[in-house]
């Protein structure tokens, strides 16, 4: 007779981690049943509004986080004052720089965000404890790292409609990481329509020329200005290049 495998599905785990959709994906799919109970007392669940910052650029890292739900964007400030989003990060990322004093990016939320954090001190316990752990950390890095450089891939060589379009499949992709083995058809865009341009280089009247001109050919819908519906997927990755 086999004996069922205790793990985090069926075993004792704190309640929250149960109901934490992310934790497979995140750097606590490194745990196993009893480190979650331990990281569980360690971490603290904070609900962060849409606007507010996490980590300031040059600021001191106190502490980390793994997004659960919602939208965080990163930007650097260049020497005239003005601010680029350089990135975006979405559930389960990881926030923070490992074995860094100073955050190199502004942290701040684009949407309603949850998060799960943990001050730096503890993680850093855990790390020497665990090194499984942070080879899963080590795993986010670099696959953020492949998502920057397919970025910069867009926005070298791709045409403003290609920029646009990709951008609205990363959406599709990352904004709902509870769908399984599905994609998100239907989202709300958590940037402006300045903040997508300043993202993709380009200007807010190209960025609401290339969503009307997506709609007109049947590929989404707009609704609420933010509210998107894609109604031609294989179209729009297409359009994508």
């Amino acid at each position: 007779m086999n004996t069922p495998r205790k793990d985090i599905h069926n075993s004792d785990v704190p309640r929250l981690c149960q109901s934490c959709d992310v934790r497979h994906k995140g750097m606590c799919g490194a745990l196993n049943a009893n480190e979650l109970v331990d990281f569980a007392k360690l971490t603290r669940v904070a609900k962060v509004s849409a606007g507010d910052v996490l980590l300031q650029e040059q600021g001191p890292i106190r502490s980390y986080a793994n997004v659960m739900r919602g939208v965080l964007k990163l930007t650097k400030t260049i020497a005239d004052g003005r601010q680029q989003i350089v990135g975006l990060q979405f559930a389960p990322d990881f926030v923070g720089r490992l074995h860094q004093d100073e955050s190199p990016v502004r942290v701040e939320a684009c949407s309603d965000v949850e998060v799960c954090s943990i001050t730096r001190n503890a993680l850093r316990k855990m790390l020497e404890e665990n090194p499984a752990l942070e080879a899963k950390l080590l795993h986010q890095a670099l696959r953020e790292v492949d998502q920057g450089r397919e970025w910069m891939l867009a926005l070298g060589r791709k045409t403003a409609h290609e920029k646009v379009a990709s951008f609205l499949m990363m959406m599709v992709r990352q904004i709902d990481p509870f769908a399984g083995g599905n994609v998100a058809t239907a989202f709300d865009l958590p940037l402006t329509r300045t903040e997508i341009g300043d993202f993709l280089g380009l200007t807010i009247g190209t960025v609401s020329r290339e969503l009307t001109r997506l709609r007109r050919v049947g590929v989404i819908q707009i609704s609420s200005h933010r509210h998107i519906d894609i109604l031609n997927l294989e179209a729009l990755r297409q359009c994508a290049g």
